[in-house]
C-alpha cells in the first residue's frame, strides 16, 4: 500500500465504523437485555463488542451478525462466570445509559422484558435474535443449530408470551 494512500483508508474505516456502531449499538444493547442481562451489563458488553469490531473492521464480512454472534457469546460467559462484582458508587453516565435513573424508566417502558426472562434460555435467545430482525435461517447459522429447531423455539416462546399477555389481560 502507498504510504499515501493509508490515511484516506483510515478515514473511510473510521467512518463505515463509526455509521455501523451509531445505527447499531443501542439495538445490541436492547438485544442483550432480550436474552436477560440487565442494562449496564449489556452496555458493557456492546462496547466491548464494538471495540472488537473495530479492531477487526476489515475481516469481518457481516458486520451486525458477527457483533450480535460476539455480544451472545459474551453474556453467555459473563452468565456462566457467576463472578459478582460488586461496585461502591453507581456507574456513571454513558451516551447508552444517559443517567442511572433512567435504567428504571427505560425498563418500565419494556413491560415485555419479565414475560421474556421465564422463558427458558433457548427459547429467549431464539426470541432475542429474532427481535433484532434475523431470519429463522440467520439464527440457525449463527447458533450452530437447524432451522426446524429454531423455528420450534420461537413457535414455543411466541405462544408462551401470548399466553402470559392474555393471562395479564384478563387479570386486569
Amino acid at each position: 500500500m502507498r504510504p499515501d494512500l493509508a490515511p484516506d483508508l483510515r478515514q473511510a474505516k473510521g467512518e463505515a465504523f463509526s455509521s455501523f456502531y451509531r445505527a447499531t449499538v443501542r439495538s445490541l444493547v436492547g438485544f442483550l437485555v432480550n436474552q436477560g442481562a440487565n442494562v449496564h451489563v449489556a452496555a458493557d458488553i456492546a462496547q466491548d463488542t464494538m471495540l472488537s469490531a473495530y479492531e477487526r473492521w476489515d475481516t469481518i464480512d457481516h458486520p451486525r451478525a458477527w457483533v450480535h454472534t460476539v455480544a451472545s457469546h459474551a453474556l453467555l460467559r459473563r452468565i456462566a462466570s457467576c463472578e459478582e462484582e460488586p461496585v461502591e458508587q453507581v456507574p456513571e453516565p454513558t451516551s447508552l445509559l444517559v443517567s442511572p435513573d433512567a435504567i428504571g424508566a427505560w425498563e418500565a417502558r419494556h413491560d415485555l422484558l419479565p414475560l421474556l426472562r421465564s422463558l427458558p434460555p433457548r427459547q429467549r435467545q431464539v426470541l432475542a435474535w429474532s427481535l433484532s430482525g434475523f431470519t429463522p435461517g440467520d439464527i440457525a447459522e449463527q447458533l450452530g443449530m437447524n432451522d426446524d429447531a429454531v423455528r420450534a423455539s420461537l413457535y414455543k416462546a411466541r405462544r408462551a408470551v401470548a399466553e402470559a399477555v392474555k393471562e395479564r389481560e384478563e387479570g386486569q
